[in-house]
């Protein structure tokens, strides 16, 4: 639809000419006043991790989305590393201009894997994620940072072709969740997504985050990934850190502001 501005400069071309062989040179306003655009903002991808899904961001995609920033959530199908990756790289194959994709928990090694060959995907957001080396797992990670509540915690069910692990619904909020409030911790442990089992033990390919530029949050009291083990992906990536104490492993849920603020400080950084 033609702008207002626009419409008039063009009512205003038969009344130009007319007045101009009159022997008029007076202008009028509209004809000579620009309109100067604005750079459009970023679409920010947003990839949820396990026993989690997309209403997992509804905090930060509110703040986003006031900011005016184009926000897509995916649904990560935590299926296994590699598929779940080529997935997300078919979402970036359809936005146009440029993108912030940020991950959070095991979508963080999706985002890893997903962003190569994607030269509109200007950075990387870690939010309590994993952020893998080539050839290194999330299992890989857990093993070297003790700590993690995790593990003991996990519930493994079989289905055709593999396993799916749940948190186990007595220990989610401990583990998951501690500064969520004790009925949404219950509704989002009875509503998580499975992770196969299988994806966490699946190696990294090569991270991309040595060629594009990363922010990492830090859950301070993170009782899934251990903050340690946090702080040091974070380092080796070269990554812009911010650490929110006492902050559980669902911080986006827990803390929307501060995750939407790191989201933000990458989109401006690289615009």
């Amino acid at each position: 639809m033609l702008s207002a501005m626009v419409v008039g400069t063009l009512l205003a071309v038969p009344a130009l000419s007319a007045a101009t062989s009159a022997g008029s040179v007076a202008a009028p306003h509209a004809a000579t006043a620009s309109a100067t655009p604005s750079t459009p903002k970023p679409t920010v991808v947003l990839v949820h991790g396990a026993f989690a899904d997309s209403s997992s961001w509804d905090g930060v995609t509110a703040r986003l989305e006031r900011q005016g920033y184009p926000v897509i959530g995916v649904a990560n199908p935590l299926r296994g590393l590699a598929g779940d990756s080529a997935y997300v790289s078919s979402v970036l194959d359809t936005v146009p201009g440029p993108v912030v994709l940020a991950g959070h928990s095991y979508g963080g090694a999706v985002i890893t894997d997903a962003a190569a060959g994607h030269a509109n995907v200007k950075a990387l957001v870690y939010i309590a994620a994993f952020a893998p080396d080539q050839g290194e797992s999330g299992l890989a990670i857990l093993g070297q940072y003790p700590g993690s509540l995790l593990p003991p915690a996990l519930t493994v069910r079989e289905f055709p072709g593999g396993q799916d692990a749940y948190v186990n619904p007595a220990d989610f909020r401990q583990v998951f969740a501690a500064d969520v409030s004790a009925g949404k911790a219950r509704l989002m442990a009875t509503g998580q997504r499975p992770v196969a089992l299988a994806a966490f033990a699946e190696p990294s390919s090569t991270p991309a985050w040595k060629t594009i530029p990363s922010w990492f949050l830090v859950a301070g009291a993170d009782q899934a990934i251990p903050p340690a083990a946090e702080r040091a992906m974070a380092r080796r990536a070269g990554s812009h850190t911010e650490v929110v104490r006492g902050a559980s492993h669902a911080v986006p849920v827990s803390h929307p502001g501060a995750t939407a603020h790191v989201i933000e400080a990458a989109a401006h950084a690289t615009s």
